[in-house]
């Protein structure tokens, strides 16, 4: 009976520390995905798409966080890399996260060590447009106008950084000119110049750009993708258009705290995996402009090393120097 009576205390004993293990699956309460810029731009986009079929599938609410301030969205990552890394805090953001420290002085955490990988979300190609007024069709009668007349263009960015910025910079090395590339907050404001004509080239992911291009609001002129894409496809290629082909990608993707357990790691990697191999999800993105792509948390780790490298060279060869 003693036999008995102990095994049946054993028993208890490992319900009891079991039930809390089971009672603290992840997630149990809401998962916070930090979008370090405003509402409305490329990267809240893709983050609302996403966090709502997260949200289905982990079966708990996901939120989209708008964090805005800060060069290159510092403010938002600051918060996620000062989280605890237990999943309920996550960063949602562009390219432009792992340029910051080739651009920005100061900036307070490292963009590789302080965060944890999960997954690559979505690419897009960029479109490269001008204003309205400008007499030209393509880019190579454009920068025709731009050699003959320098001082009257101006080329643009949404943030300094961002991939728009340095798809930007590649263009005019390639067209052999050295105009000025202002630096907006944002691209609202970046979009209303252009429409303006108070500023002549830009290259903006195809959910800002394009309905104001297919608006007639603003004037496409290439696209930043080796084939043209099926939701523009009156867009012709950067070579198309009348310069060496060229193939450069606004991408986004997911993060989180540094030291979070990997296996934790893997099961959101997972979810993500699931909601963007969903029909209705690569439907909404590609209206956007953008391709789903999921990755390993290891793939993804490699994929930044590579860009990081890329955007490297392209900064030093450009001569951009840190604000």
């Amino acid at each position: 009976m003693k036999h008995i009576a102990f095994a049946v205390a054993l028993a208890g004993a490992v319900i009891g520390v079991a039930a809390p293990a089971l009672a603290e699956t992840y997630p149990n309460r809401t998962v916070s995905m930090v979008v370090p810029y405003p509402a409305g731009g490329s990267v809240d986009g893709v983050a609302r798409i996403l966090a709502q079929k997260l949200g289905e599938s982990f079966n708990s609410s996901v939120i989209v966080e708008n964090r805005a301030g800060g060069a290159g969205g510092t403010v938002g990552a600051n918060a996620v890399a000062k989280a605890q890394p237990d999943g309920y805090t996550l960063l949602l953001t562009a390219s432009i996260h792992v340029t910051t420290p080739f651009l920005f002085k100061n900036i307070p955490y490292d963009v590789v060590k302080d965060f944890t990988p999960i997954s690559l979300v979505a690419v897009g190609p960029l479109v490269v447009s001008t204003a309205p007024n400008v007499p030209a069709n393509n880019l190579k009668e454009f920068f025709e106008l731009v050699r003959k007349a320098p001082d009257k263009y101006t080329f643009a960015t949404s943030g300094f950084g961002s991939a728009g910025h340095l798809a930007v910079e590649l263009l005019k090395r390639r067209a052999g000119v050295n105009t000025l590339v202002i630096a907006y907050k944002g691209a609202g404001p970046m979009l209303n110049d252009l429409m303006a004509g108070q500023i002549q080239l830009i290259a903006d992911p195809m959910l800002s750009s394009l309905p104001l291009a297919q608006g007639k609001k603003i004037k496409a002129l290439a696209i930043t993708s080796l084939n043209r894409v099926e939701a523009a496809p009156e867009i012709p290629t950067v070579e198309e258009s009348g310069l060496d082909k060229l193939e450069f990608v606004s991408w986004y993707g997911l993060w989180g705290p540094k030291n979070m357990p990997p296996a934790l790691v893997a099961d959101i990697q997972e979810h993500v995996a699931k909601v963007l191999a969903q029909p209705e999800v690569k439907q909404r993105l590609g209206v956007l402009g953008f391709e789903a792509k999921s990755s390993t948390s290891d793939a993804f780790a490699k994929f930044i090393d590579k860009e990081m490298a890329t955007y490297s060279k392209i900064i030093k060869d450009a001569n951009i120097k840190a604000e």
